[in-house]
């Protein structure tokens, strides 16, 4: 396995602080536990590696809530596991975050995605392999020589939201991150409950 995962490529400027809004963490963590519990979320012990966060925007700003660098290992997350990015610049592959851990190394993704409609309010990614292989070039998919955490891929969200069925499926397939699928919604409910719909679909057809 080849995974290109976990690794911040953007230049990070992290100011360390308390952990953001009991309300947005307490959110997350909720949709986060059925997510990590069907292996969406989760960590390579062969590679000692996490993969899979979650964001929520932060009211009508472009600012917004996301899973700390690294903690695709933990079950049950709390504050402390959370970063606040509070501006970016796709365009210079650089992120600024506030909290007790770095932002996610797929932040800039998730900024692009919020950029596209301020309905969107929250971004889901994971990994599956058997649903990778399965949807790949059925449902929306990236560019297979664009990786993760790059403004490359964020364009190319750009490009599947405006030529693709993702802005009403609101499901997407990264072709150049392994194993890599995002998900959108109006709230994080309708992000997550449409990956645990596909996780839970893949499970029927093997049946």
């Amino acid at each position: 396995m080849t995974i290109d995962e976990g690794y911040i490529k953007y230049d990070s400027d992290w100011t360390p602080g308390p952990a953001p809004d009991q309300e947005f963490t307490s959110l997350l963590d909720r949709w986060r536990r059925p997510l990590f519990d069907a292996g969406l979320i989760g960590h390579y012990e062969d590679l000692g590696v996490g993969y899979g966060n979650l964001s929520v925007r932060v009211g009508s700003s472009e600012q917004f809530i996301i899973s700390g660098t690294q903690t695709g290992h933990i079950a049950a997350t709390d504050g402390q596991h959370y970063a606040h990015v509070t501006r970016y610049d796709i365009d210079r592959n650089r992120v600024s975050s506030t909290g007790p851990v770095q932002a996610s190394s797929e932040s800039l993704t998730h900024a692009a995605i919020y950029e596209l409609n301020e309905a969107i309010n929250a971004v889901v990614h994971v990994h599956s392999r058997e649903l990778w292989d399965a949807l790949k070039d059925h449902l929306p998919t990236t560019a297979a020589d664009v990786s993760y955490g790059t403004p490359e891929m964020a364009r190319e969200f750009a490009r599947l939201y405006r030529d693709t069925s993702f802005r009403a499926g609101g499901v997407a397939i990264m072709a150049g991150h392994d194993e890599g699928i995002v998900s959108i919604g109006g709230d994080l409910e309708e992000a997550a409950t449409r990956m645990l719909a596909l996780a839970h679909s893949g499970e029927s057809a093997s049946i």
